[in-house]
């Protein structure tokens, strides 16, 4: 099991855990669809910013929550 910020560009991954104590951070990424089970695809990375596509939406999220993200 590794973070979503180690990994790879257009590669789908199954979401097993959201790793962080904060309940907040829990509920904004729930309310994105990025639950346990769920696929998530990386479409770039720039810099620090992640661009996700969940459930055939697109985010963009920051590495402090693609690291918290588990996949």
């Amino acid at each position: 099991m590794m973070s979503l910020a180690k990994g790879n560009l257009n590669t789908t991954y199954t979401v097993n855990s959201v790793k962080t104590d904060q309940e907040d951070i829990r509920k904004f990424l729930f309310t994105l669809g990025c639950y346990p089970g769920e696929k998530v695809t990386i479409i770039s990375k720039l810099a620090s910013n992640y661009i996700i596509n969940i459930k055939d939406a697109r985010y963009s999220i920051d590495e402090d929550l693609a690291k918290v993200i588990m996949i």
